[in-house]
């Protein structure tokens, strides 16, 4: 059984506010990453966004977390 995965509009934009604005990546996020990654169809900004936010868990900016989500 093949899972289909697609993002919405303005995904990675948004997923760059809600993580710079928590300072943590959930599971859901990160599963949002690798989506966005395996479509292949990202825009230059898009890809600017998620190297910004793999650069802020290397440098321990954002706290990578086992949730599922940031909402309660």
């Amino acid at each position: 059984m093949q899972v289909e995965v697609s993002l919405l509009p303005f995904g990675i934009a948004e997923l760059f506010a809600e993580v710079n604005k928590s300072g943590k990546i959930t599971l859901a996020d990160r599963y949002g990453l690798m989506a966005a990654l395996l479509e292949d169809t990202l825009t230059e900004e898009d890809k600017g966004a998620i190297d910004r936010i793999l650069y802020s868990v290397r440098k321990g900016r954002l706290k990578v977390v086992n949730e599922l989500s940031t909402m309660l």
